[in-house]
């Protein structure tokens, strides 16, 4: 499977594309992070650790998912 990920100083996201179920909570929740018309599309500069980790408890098919640094 699959795994990307995206790193700021404090934390790491790892996301699955085979796993997403395209639901659109990541995008609703930080649409400054999560911006399907960027490259790459996440982007965790754009928001706080702590709000980032909130959005990605909300992912339904568990596609995206974090570790703390």
């Amino acid at each position: 499977m699959i795994e990307k990920t995206y790193e700021k100083d404090d934390l790491i996201i790892y996301w699955r594309p085979e796993m997403c179920e395209h639901a659109g909570e990541c995008v609703k929740g930080s649409p400054k992070v999560f911006d399907v018309k960027r490259r790459p599309w996440i982007d965790p500069s754009q928001d706080t650790t702590e709000h980032i980790m909130e959005v990605i408890d909300r992912c339904p098919s568990r596609a995206l998912s974090y570790k703390r640094k």
